[in-house]
């Protein structure tokens, strides 16, 4: 028999019920029932949801979110059912505009919170406080990373991809040459060194299919030199981009460039081509995002070498290590011009969940890891590989301790970010100063933040 009273209509049917028969119902049993009925995944029928998802993926990745995502999400909500319009090319750009003229996705997808900032400001999304206090998402969600969705006291957006930069190293080659992944700067240096006297290259990066791959290395200068408290004040605006410190951390970036750690091709190399390359041997390590877990994974499987991941080392005195810097690659909000908000918010239930969770990190791990608290190593390792059990659980306990940064893609405005990209590129090649880098982007910033484009920060 399907369920298809909503729980307002079932306490009212409750309330009936005792009137004509004149009975009493208890409190214990009122609450036990209104529980379940919050718990239970068939949501009240209102017509069919969609979500366009916007980052494409291979055909083998379209299928797993079908069978992981859409197929479990509709045998359980017959009365919502969700279609998946996957759109790889401007995919972002059409829900936009679809959002800002009224129509598009009942789930908006979003690149990060500084793009979900615009569509709050305009006011096209539905706050979700309900929906969070109904089914305890905030008891769910890590609260640093649950913040990012915060404005004017409400929460409009909720994170899809929790993510940070780690070093990949092949393990294989470390232990041939005797070397250990390095904790300091100096022990980075002397590492890198020995690997060039090698002929081998320190760095397999690349921004050949991605430009924005640049603003990785600039996060992770900022945060493991410069330091998570002065990224902090800079994003407040209590501190300027210009500052010592800040020249200092992308002066270490420059030279790492270079000295040829980047290797000779880094603006023609792709995300698969990096990866193996790493795997192959031919580069020592890979400054990445857990996001990009899957490409090496395939890699080392082909070359049968061995995959290492580590925290990122610290670069200056008084940064602590591990610290990690938390991402946000896409959000998840609500159309407030959906025809059925209750289901989209049904779907959110059904996806901040541990059941759809170890779903994916077994079939597709990185790109959908979800900030849930729930994340613990060894049940994890049953149903991924231990390597990434480790790697996501490390994460999630250094944010819920409170050893974290800001990735530049999720807490910086979006002309900023933008500059951050291109600009670090002028750098590499001669043609402007590191002060010069930085002070632009400091006038950019200056501006976007008297305008109140710096999307929301995690509490230090």
């Amino acid at each position: 028999m399907k369920l298809t009273t909503t729980l307002a209509s079932a306490r009212a049917s409750i309330a009936r019920h005792a009137k004509s028969t004149r009975a009493t119902l208890s409190a214990t049993l009122l609450t036990a029932l209104t529980a379940t009925l919050v718990a239970a995944p068939v949501f009240a029928a209102g017509g069919p949801i969609t979500l366009w998802y916007q980052r494409g993926g291979t055909p083998d990745q379209q299928r797993i979110l079908q069978k992981d995502l859409v197929e479990p999400f509709n045998a359980a909500n017959p009365g919502s059912p969700l279609t998946l319009d996957v759109r790889s090319s401007g995919g972002d750009k059409q829900i936009r505009m679809a959002v800002l003229a009224g129509r598009g996705p009942d789930i908006v997808m979003t690149p990060g919170p500084s793009y979900a900032l615009s569509l709050i400001e305009s006011d096209h999304l539905l706050p979700l406080d309900s929906y969070i206090q109904k089914y305890h998402l905030d008891q769910r969600i890590l609260a640093p990373v649950l913040k990012a969705g915060l404005y004017n006291g409400h929460i409009y957006a909720l994170p899809r991809t929790f993510e940070t930069m780690v070093l990949y190293y092949n393990k294989t080659l470390f232990a041939k040459n005797g070397w250990q992944p390095p904790k300091t700067l100096a022990e980075l240096n002397t590492l890198a060194a020995a690997m060039q006297a090698k002929g081998i290259t320190p760095f397999s990066v690349g921004n050949g299919d991605w430009r924005g791959a640049n603003e990785w290395h600039v996060t992770v200068v900022l945060n493991h030199f410069a330091g998570p408290e002065n990224v902090y004040k800079a994003l407040k605006g209590e501190l300027p981009w210009t500052a010592p410190v800040f020249q200092q951390a992308i002066g270490v970036l420059n030279d790492w460039y270079q000295k040829g750690w980047f290797g000779k091709d880094y603006f023609s190399l792709t995300s698969d081509q990096q990866a193996l390359k790493l795997a192959k041997g031919e580069a020592g390590m890979a400054p990445n995002g857990t996001f990009s877990f899957d490409f090496m994974t395939k890699a080392f499987a082909q070359t049968g070498q061995e995959l290492g991941v580590v925290a990122l080392p610290s670069l200056r005195d008084g940064v602590p290590y591990p610290t990690y810097e938390i991402g946000i690659g896409s959000t998840l909000s609500i159309n407030k011009s959906s025809a059925n908000p209750d289901g989209a918010a049904a779907f959110l239930n059904y996806l901040y969940s541990d059941a759809f969770y170890d779903k994916i990190s077994k079939d597709w791990p990185g790109d959908w890891n979800l900030p849930l608290t729930s994340i613990d190593d060894a049940k994890l390792s049953k149903n991924v590989s231990p390597l990434f059990a480790s790697t996501v659980t490390a994460f999630s306990k250094g944010v819920r301790e409170g050893h974290y940064g800001y990735t530049t893609w999720t807490y910086w405005p979006p002309a900023t970010e933008d500059y951050l990209i291109r600009g670090i590129e002028q750098v590499w090649l001669n043609k402007i100063t590191v002060a010069q880098y930085l002070q632009t982007m400091q006038d950019t910033f200056a501006k976007e933040l008297k305008e109140g484009k710096v999307p929301p920060l995690a509490p230090r």
